[in-house]
């Protein structure tokens, strides 16, 4: 059954007249049609007994048909009430629309209040669980993308490895990394690049900046490609010489924090389960108060999507299944270390998507 009859079997059984999908990722999904539409109307109008139509700028009509979308497209051009052309466009289609899925995450109030509107206020109701269930378990033609994503991911760092050295920038080692992506054909990366050295990779979320690498710092990468619609993630924390003691230390820390949980991977563990078995190992050593985030998330179409695997999420893992596992130690002003691999439950264990060593890398260029 592909994604759409899915949905719609789906509607039929929950007695839903459609479900309009508006986040541009779930629309990719639905679709095959990859759009940043910024503030114009896009989405796809999937019907319980009625075949769908696509709703997009007039301009991106071309790119819809040759991303492989064969049924009707309702463009609308900066001029038009877009939501307008929705309702005249379903109403053609069906003779009305009693119950409307929408996504409630995603859509705003502006829209919501013309839904009312143009269709005569239906009973409004909630798709996101529905399909984040969908796009939770990946089939066998989105893991082999996934495959070659983290395959890219793994590149990466293997470029980022022979480029660090003393003196140069995180600016410029990021630079780098990205060139040599883009002359692999990646024209976008899943978020920006991240490059921390020193105890500037204490911050989490730091923003690679101007700071020089030294001898005997740690440096911290984040990040991942975006393959055919499909998203990588990938952390490794790399030695610029003879680290200290403490670093050393905290790495190796992390690393068994890290591979304990990606260890224990298999259907029917909990994500709770992952993130304590990981956080455990951390708390032990004694660094529990220095690890500060999840342990992951699911990774797909989008970098960051369903399931959050921390401490409170009792969700079973099953089969088909891709997500990170990324423990971190960051102590202020002194070290911070994060280890990252994206995987895939396998019907017996687990399968890891990033191949690049955890190993710590002591880098002498």
């Amino acid at each position: 059954m592909n994604k759409i009859s899915n949905l719609q079997a789906y509607l039929k059984d929950n007695n839903i007249d459609a479900a309009f999908i508006t986040n541009p990722d779930n629309v990719f999904y639905f679709t095959g049609f990859k759009s940043n539409p910024h503030e114009r109307l896009l989405g796809v109008m999937i019907f319980s007994e009625a075949e769908p139509f696509l709703i997009c700028p007039q301009m991106e009509i071309p790119d819809a048909e040759n991303a492989g979308w064969t049924g009707k497209i309702a463009g609308h051009t900066d001029t038009d009430n877009a939501m307008e052309i929705l309702y005249r466009t379903a109403s053609e289609t069906v003779s009305s629309i009693k119950t409307l899925a929408i996504e409630k995450s995603h859509m705003i109030v502006e829209r919501y209040d013309a839904v009312n509107e143009f269709f005569g206020s239906p009973k409004i109701t909630g798709i996101d669980e529905k399909t984040s269930a969908m796009r939770v378990i990946k089939d066998a033609a989105e893991m082999e993308i996934l495959r070659e994503a983290a395959s890219l991911a793994d590149y990466a760092i293997e470029v980022a490895a022979k480029t660090i050295k003393e003196g140069i920038t995180e600016i410029e080692v990021m630079t780098e990394v990205e060139l040599a992506l883009k002359k692999r054909g990646v024209t976008h990366m899943s978020f920006d690049t991240t490059v921390l050295t020193g105890d500037h990779a204490a911050s989490p979320h730091g923003k690679t900046g101007e700071r020089k690498l030294q001898k005997g710092d740690l440096v911290l990468f984040d990040l991942g490609v975006v393959h055919k619609g499909y998203c990588s993630d990938i952390t490794r924390t790399l030695a610029l010489g003879e680290p200290g003691e403490e670093q050393k230390k905290v790495y190796e820390i992390v690393l068994e924090a890290e591979l304990a949980a990606l260890n224990a991977v298999k259907p029917g563990v909990t994500a709770a389960e992952l993130d304590g078995i990981s956080r455990g190992v951390i708390e032990e050593a004694g660094y529990g108060e220095y690890f500060t985030h999840r342990l992951g998330h699911g990774l797909g179409i989008s970098v960051h999507e369903f399931p959050s695997l921390h401490g409170s999420n009792d969700m079973k893992m099953e089969a088909g299944m891709v997500f990170t596992i990324e423990p971190g130690i960051y102590v202020p002003g002194k070290v911070g270390v994060r280890i990252e691999d994206d995987l895939a439950v396998t019907e017996d264990g687990v399968e890891v998507l990033t191949k690049y060593p955890k190993e710590l890398q002591i880098i002498n260029n």
